[in-house]
């Protein structure tokens, strides 16, 4: 019989599973303050704890994965150099899994003076398929609640299509950019319709909830945003409620 403390957390629900946002990684030594950054040491931390208590996986092996208990997937948006640099020793390290979504444009448009920002698609082609999956975050990184029908759709078959002619493997899963996509009524609908019909087999918002599988609403998918200042005490209660506050 399942404790009755570990069933109120969700920790041996099957179908319940954490999605976690992240985005750039980068040592204390160097990270500024910014909610998209993780730093290295608190981001190994959070990695051993995951470790200790989840299975990671990837989006494409979810329906394979149905009877797996604390499944967790770790999400990583944009395609950020270091998240070569620094996020895929780690997974290495801990033989653990991440998904990266990537927006083309960005990794097209790759510099910022003479800095790199993102990796580019000969170094996303040769990621250990075993430890990242790659994913689609549109082309232009646009908010979709603010683009029209069409303008969304071509954006995303761009994403693929050029995700297909650099022969990068990827799972036809989206995460939006912002987390936004259309609210009203007959536009979610027909976005919605939109988005089954070109392949997309499910889409992430933010939502701050732990989400369960088989998705009850596929193309509005919990993440939960994991933020520079989380304490590890912070990113548990994460895991286990979704939010900080109930």
């Amino acid at each position: 019989m399942i404790p009755f403390f570990k069933r109120i957390l969700g920790f041996s629900n099957k179908e319940s599973i954490r999605i976690l946002m992240y985005h750039q990684v980068l040592p204390q030594s160097i990270a500024y303050k910014n909610d998209l950054i993780v730093t290295v040491e608190n981001l190994e931390d959070q990695l051993i704890y995951i470790k200790n208590n989840f299975k990671t996986v990837f989006f494409k092996d979810l329906e394979a994965s149905k009877s797996i208990e604390n499944k967790i997937i770790l999400t990583f948006d944009d395609g950020y150099y270091n998240n070569l640099q620094y996020l895929v020793p780690l997974l290495e390290k801990h033989q653990l899994k991440a998904t990266i979504f990537i927006p083309t444009e960005f990794i097209q448009n790759n510099l910022n003076g003479e800095e790199r920002v993102y990796m580019n698609f000969d170094e996303i082609k040769s990621l250990n398929p075993d430890l990242v999956e790659i994913a689609l975050h549109s082309h232009y990184h646009k908010n979709f609640s603010q683009l029209t029908l069409s303008e969304a759709e071509a954006d995303l078959l761009k994403n693929i299509e050029i995700l297909e002619q650099n022969e990068i493997n990827f799972t036809k899963v989206l995460a939006y950019p912002y987390g936004k996509f259309p609210k009203e009524k007959e536009r979610k609908k027909e976005f919605f319709k939109m988005l089954d019909r070109i392949g997309i087999i499910s889409a992430m918002r933010i939502g701050n909830n732990v989400a369960s599988y088989p998705f009850k609403k596929r193309f509005e998918v919990n993440r939960i945003d994991i933020k520079n200042g989380d304490s590890l005490k912070v990113f548990k209660w994460k895991l286990r409620f979704g939010k900080t506050k109930l």
